[in-house]
């Protein structure tokens, strides 16, 4: 059984679809060990804490700089025993220290169809607002492997969501977790803890 540890900086909504879809049986061969929060007094917390799965805060502004914070992120995930590692909302930026302890083993969920409306800059409803500024018709969700290149690892799943008339940034980031988000993560997170995704030259495959 793999054990499976989440990043959070806030309220926690791809989370609570990774709880449910393990309590659905749907995660198959790991399990959820530990949430580990860059803030304090997240709704993420609550959520891990309603279902007995241990927290631990280690809070960005504590911290002086990038490098001394990842060493204490990538420190926790060590002890945590962590075979995997999900971005789950976490919006503070590690450097390769933790890239290199974790190599392809750490995933993140982000709200579009990558290579477009991604990299630095691009998150949460910034992305949705470029979507729509932009005029194009379908958008998405992409799971992707996380590397130093912020964005560009490996893609392991996506799933296209409709553009539609008269959407805000706030209607199409709804649709968007809904159809996409909230589906793919807990399904990529399955297809890791079952040995499913194997890379090659670069890219991601599942067999």
């Amino acid at each position: 059984m793999k054990n499976i540890v989440v990043l959070v900086s806030g309220g926690g909504t791809n989370l609570q679809a990774l709880i449910d879809a393990e309590k659905r049986g749907e995660i198959k061969g790991g399990k959820i060990t530990c949430v580990i929060s860059s803030k304090p007094d997240v709704y993420a917390l609550e959520r891990a804490k309603r279902n007995g799965i241990s927290t631990r805060v280690i809070p960005r502004k504590e911290y002086a700089d990038v490098a001394s914070y990842t060493k204490a992120v990538t420190d926790a995930l060590v002890e945590e025993k962590a075979d995997l590692v999900v971005y789950a909302g976490f919006m503070t930026i590690l450097d390769e220290q933790v890239v290199k302890a974790f190599p392809y083993k750490m995933m993140n969920v982000h709200p579009a169809l990558i290579p477009s409306f991604c990299g630095k800059g691009f998150y949460g409803l910034h992305v949705h607002e470029a979507v729509l500024e932009s005029g194009v018709k379908l958008t998405g969700a992409t799971v992707h492997f996380v590397t130093e290149v912020c964005d560009g690892g490996p893609i392991i799943l996506q799933g296209a969501v409709p553009v539609m008339n008269g959407d805000t940034p706030e209607i199409l980031q709804k649709r968007v977790m809904e159809q996409a988000e909230w589906k793919l993560l807990p399904k990529a997170v399955s297809l890791f803890c079952e040995d499913r995704i194997t890379i090659r030259d670069g890219k991601a495959f599942v067999d």
